[in-house]
């Protein structure tokens, strides 16, 4: 079985569906979009993180890492092409500033952190989230989870980019699932291509198959849009959106506004930004984007 390293699991969140939640967020994703506000989530291997704003500069990380690959002349403070990720330096830091991006967690060991908080899903109306990174890339892990969360009357919702094997979901994930938060990012396949790296053809026909499947079993399926600007939130590719949902029948869909906090967790994965300096990418926007991008939709019969 392929298993995942986690993340971070992230106790009262209002955030991430219906109620009080626990959301798992997984590392690795099949997709390499240029925004990605979890740019520590791309890959799926064990990465070390760097803060400068946390670091006292002590020296300690130096003088225990056998590569010398820890220099503040370095551009990310590690040089990547040296460390061999042995993480002595992490154990040496006395402030956090160092730290190991992702870790194994049992199927056991993620219950064991959720279960305490299944009270205040039950109050809430909540439940568990899973996200990413990209859950259906470990779909035989991802349905134990689920599994057990079900054992327990625990309400699920999975956060996917919507690029994976249709068959294994459907016999392995969907049957667990309460909710579903699929993407749809860019409707043109080449723009897609270019912003996130592939094209969103099987994206696309993933949602075709999924959305009738749903609609069937009552199931919620709710697709979602990132106002990305000058990427996702053009007139054109908002309008393009909206058609296909609309020759699915899909009457709700959620536009999600710009977050631009993203600049600064790429710098602390060493990962280089070309945006980090365009100042329509570094600002938060007011709601002029939103409203115009909502009133097209709007205009096709979905509620946004």
């Amino acid at each position: 079985m392929k298993t995942p390293l986690i993340l971070e699991i992230k106790g009262n969140s209002l955030d991430d569906g219906p109620g009080i939640r626990s959301v798992v967020f997984y590392k690795g994703c099949p997709l390499s979009c240029v925004w990605c506000h979890n740019p520590e989530s791309k890959k799926s291997s064990v990465e070390i993180a760097f803060d400068g704003k946390v670091c006292v500069n002590c020296g300690a990380c130096r003088d225990v890492c056998p590569e010398k690959a820890l220099s503040p002349d370095n551009k990310y403070y590690i040089d990547r092409s040296r460390c061999n990720l042995c993480f002595l330096c992490v154990d040496a830091c006395p402030s956090g500033a160092l730290d190991k991006v992702g870790k194994k967690m049992s199927v056991e060991n993620i219950m064991k952190k959720i279960l305490p908080d299944k009270p205040f899903f039950d109050t809430s109306g909540g439940g568990v989230t899973l996200s990413g990174g990209e859950p259906t890339l470990y779909m035989e892990f991802t349905s134990q989870i689920l599994r057990a969360l079900k054992q327990h009357n625990i309400h699920t919702l999975l956060e996917t980019c919507g690029l994976f094997d249709m068959k294994r979901f459907m016999d392995m994930l969907y049957p667990y699932l309460d909710i579903i938060y699929f993407d749809i990012k860019i409707i043109d396949s080449m723009a897609h291509e270019k912003y996130c790296g592939v094209s969103n053809e099987k994206i696309l026909d993933n949602f075709m198959q999924l959305s009738k499947k749903a609609a069937n079993d009552g199931k919620i399926l709710l697709p979602r849009t990132p106002l990305i600007p000058d990427m996702t939130d053009s007139e054109s590719n908002i309008r393009g959106i909206a058609a296909f949902l609309k020759s699915l029948n899909i009457t709700e869909a959620a536009l999600l506004a710009y977050n631009p906090l993203w600049h600064e967790k790429s710098d602390k994965v060493g990962v280089d930004d070309p945006y980090k300096n365009v100042k329509i990418m570094t600002s938060f926007r007011d709601n002029t984007v939103l409203e115009r991008c909502k009133a097209i939709f709007a205009d096709t019969g979905i509620n946004s």
